[in-house]
């Protein structure tokens, strides 16, 4: 035992550092062992069994973690410390010190190191999954900080080549001399190649990111949106409510919502930011979903919000969805009706202008015969329709004549456009064609007309001179009929 004099002294009085010659006890008592005398350099003490360090207010592990490496070390004793409240006080001072037989003079036991060391390992598990959670955050927010940055030199490219096409335009139709109209394109030029540049700097990281974070799907950057082809599994997929569309392009967004209706089947909630939503005609496009009760459209990267009626048309045009909220707002009856008032002739004019070959193109197959129905009953009764065919419209949940205001992508009108090109240029080369076939007939026609009197009187002639010999004929038909055979 160690003598008392080297005890820890009551009252709170500091006793002195003292230390056995013989290397078998070190009693340590100070007003504070954290802040004064650290425990340090036990290799300076390789007999050391005993250490008392009860009462010095040492409140971190950190502060005697250097006692582990003492392999003679046996017992210690650090009762009235802060660090001795801890509830990890325990299992982490057996977990590092392994030598140890006794502490705060009570016997060790295996089941209390097992203990320990199953504690430890867990703790360590802990702090691995606790830094990997924080490297996967450190991650997503450099990936979307990227993502951002990508979508806002992209925006800016636009805007410097919309802004080079008018400027362009306007210089073609004020310019007075030659030198100022090429100014800009050099700038233009140099900016493009410093965003160019740029670009290729940030792709290091990621610029795209899909995750699922409770029933929300996120997706940013159009490279997400490949993500649709893989294969979900039922639960996951089940489990998607809402779907986050971040820095996509609109009309990206609508090439796959047929997949996203399929893949996802239980999405009712939409969110749209920073994907340039910029005319009321693009809400057509979500008509094709299967449902939709909430959609958000946040201001940032979406001008069409600034426009006062947009709520009204996005409740008039997905009126069949029944609508619960819109940007969080619940939706009322007045709401509604209010929609039908702004909006209702528009759909009304559409469909009464429409020829109705266009308007049956424009229909999906299930609304086609329904339409055709409601056409047969308009000419039963000279134009008066009755509300049966008004509710013959509704198929499917929306009404035909809304229909007929759908969204075509940017793309996908250009397309068209080739399209109709490639066909006026058919229909050019073919009715050129057609007109020289039509001349030469013509040509051909015109001649024969001056040469056929000629030739009939030739043909007359050889005729009767072929004729006069009645026997000579005959023979010559024989010959022929038997040269023939």
């Amino acid at each position: 035992m160690v003598p008392s004099k080297f005890r820890p002294g009551g009252g709170g009085r500091a006793a002195p550092s003292t230390v056995n010659n013989c290397g078998l006890h070190l009693v340590i008592q100070t007003s504070s062992v954290a802040e004064r005398n650290k425990p340090k350099d036990v290799d300076t003490l390789p007999c050391l069994q005993h250490l008392f360090l009860s009462f010095n207010n040492i409140s971190s592990f950190d502060n005697i973690l250097c006692l582990a490496d003492s392999s003679s070390l046996s017992d210690i004793t650090l009762d009235g410390n802060p660090i001795a409240q801890e509830t990890w006080y325990k299992n982490t001072i057996l977990h590092h010190m392994m030598q140890l037989r006794q502490l705060d003079m009570k016997r060790i036991t295996e089941e209390e190191r097992r203990m320990a060391s199953v504690a430890a390992r867990k703790e360590e598990e802990k702090k691995r999954e606790s830094h990997k959670q924080t490297l996967l955050k450190e991650k997503k927010r450099l990936t979307i900080g990227n993502i951002a940055r990508q979508w806002e030199i992209q925006q800016n490219r636009v805007a410097l080549v919309t802004s080079s096409n008018q400027d362009k335009k306007d210089s073609d139709s004020c310019q007075i001399n030659g030198s100022a109209a090429y100014e800009f394109h050099e700038e233009t030029r140099s900016l493009d190649t410093i965003l160019s540049n740029a670009v290729q700097g940030l792709s290091v990281l990621d610029s795209h990111l899909v995750e699922v974070e409770g029933d929300t799907l996120y997706l940013y950057g159009s490279g997400a949106l490949e993500s649709l082809d893989r294969n979900w599994s039922v639960q996951t997929a089940g489990t998607v409510i809402t779907v986050s569309f971040m820095f996509i392009e609109f009309d990206e967004i609508v090439q796959v919502l047929p997949k996203l209706k399929i893949r996802f089947p239980n999405c009712a909630h939409l969110k749209f930011k920073e994907t340039n939503i910029v005319m009321m005609q693009q809400f057509n496009a979500l008509a094709q979903m299967r449902r939709i009760e909430q959609l958000t459209v946040d201001p940032q990267g979406n001008p069409v919000v600034n426009f006062t009626l947009w709520k009204y048309y996005v409740l008039f045009r997905l009126n069949h969805f029944n609508l619960q909220k819109i940007n969080g707002t619940e939706v009322t009856q007045n709401d509604i009706v209010m929609a039908e008032r702004l909006f209702g002739i528009l759909a009304h004019v559409a469909s009464s202008e429409l020829p109705q070959y266009r308007l049956l193109s424009l229909l999906g197959e299930s609304r086609k015969k329904q339409f055709c129905y409601m056409l047969e009953a308009k000419g039963k009764k000279s134009g008066i329709v009755s509300e049966e065919s008004n509710d013959g419209r509704r198929v499917g949940g929306e009404n035909a004549s809304r229909a007929i205001l759908n969204y075509t992508t940017r793309e996908l009108h250009t397309e068209k456009l080739e399209e109709i090109k490639e066909r006026e240029k058919f229909c050019q080369t073919y009715i050129q064609d057609l007109v020289k076939e039509a001349a030469d007939i013509n040509m051909k026609n015109e001649s024969l007309q001056k040469l056929w009197p000629q030739m009939f009187i030739e043909l007359v002639r050889d005729a009767v001179i072929e004729i006069r010999n009645k026997n000579s004929y005959m023979k010559l038909c024989l010959q022929r009929i038997t040269d023939q055979k």
